[in-house]
Order: C-alpha cells, then structure tokens, then sequence
C-alpha cells in the first residue's frame, strides 16, 4: 500500500532508510547493501529525491554521500509515516543500522534484542528493551543506564538465555508473546527466530 502511494518499492525503501537515520549519511553502494536494491534504480530514485529537496548530498574523500534534509518542509510528518511503517515483516520494522551491533557487542553473545512497550508507537507490551543470549548482566545494567539517560526517563528490561526465550516463544508463553505479538523493533536477530514465529 505504501508502495503505491509513494510511487516504488525502491522510494519507499530510501524514505525508511533516511528518515529513520536523520543525522546519518550514506553512499551508494551502502545503500544498495541495506535496501537490497539494483543500483540503476537506487541512483534513479536518488535523482528524483535530490531534485524535489527531500535529500542532500555532499563529497566527502571521493565518495558522493546522501542524507536527509531536515529542512524539507514535510520532513516531521514524512518521519512519523515511515517511522511506524513495517517493512521487514508483519510484526516488526528492522531497524536498519550498524550502531545498535556496536552497542550491544559489549554485553556478550546478544542473539535477540527488540525495542517494544514505550519505545515504540503502537506497542501495549510493559517491557520496553528484551535482550536474549549468553549476557554479562553488568554490561546489561550499563546498557540499560545510557539507554536511560538518552530518552530520559526509566525503562522497564528483561534478559533471558536463547534456550529460555526459545522454549517460551514456542508454547506462546504470556509474557514472551505480550512483547512479540504486539509492535516491536527488532534491533538484533541472529537466528531470524522472529521472523519464522
């Protein structure tokens, strides 16, 4: 539906990636890794957006990178369209970036980690960060204390092992599924066990 309203699948994929990354640029080829598009049709699409204003770009040691433009007059309610929309499954929009890996590398072998509850439009869950794996519970508390400090204001999170997260998904358990089967964000996914329950 998004699609057709916005024109292509491409567009609409650039849209996401943009507007969920405000302060970040991208070049070309980074672009057609994380939307999974042909390039011809990356840099059509590119074309189109630079020339209505909606994104910027600038050289930086010989790379031609993109950004949005935050001065673009529709930018807040582009933002809010595309920050809700669910592009990588039914249930959940991956967040498409590389920093969520960097900040979650320190609390150990991280398998799964969503954003629900507060965090998310939409979400009724009472959790608000789920962090599954093998977790060094200090680094959690770390994690868990900047995350705070970021959206200024406490937050409720569980840790689980993957074996306990598994079996609790797999007999629909209350608690689990008050967090999976509402809207979430997935930050981590290793095994694609989201997207397969």
């Amino acid at each position: 539906m998004i699609d057709a309203l916005f024109g292509s699948k491409t567009r609409v994929k650039l849209l996401h990636l943009f507007l969920n990354n405000p302060n970040r640029a991208f070049y070309v080829r980074e672009i057609t890794r994380k939307i999974d598009e042909q390039i011809n049709s990356v840099r059509r699409e590119l074309a189109n957006m630079l020339s209505i204003g909606i994104i910027k770009s600038d050289s930086s040691n010989n790379r031609l990178y993109y950004e949005i433009n935050q001065d673009y007059p529709h930018f807040k309610p582009l933002r809010e369209i595309f920050a809700d929309s669910q592009l990588q499954s039914e249930a959940a929009a991956t967040v498409e970036s590389n920093d969520w890996s960097k900040r979650l590398k320190p609390l150990g072998d991280v398998r799964v980690a969503v954003f629900s509850g507060s965090l998310v439009k939409g979400s009724s869950s009472d959790v608000d960060v789920l962090i599954v794996g093998d977790i060094n519970k200090t680094q959690a508390k770390r994690f868990m204390k900047e995350l705070e400090e970021d959206e200024n204001r406490a937050l409720n999170y569980t840790v689980m092992s993957y074996e306990d997260f598994y079996y609790r998904l797999s007999i629909k358990d209350r608690f689990v599924a008050s967090i999976v089967s509402g809207k979430y964000t997935v930050l981590m996914d290793t095994e694609q066990i989201l997207t397969k329950s």
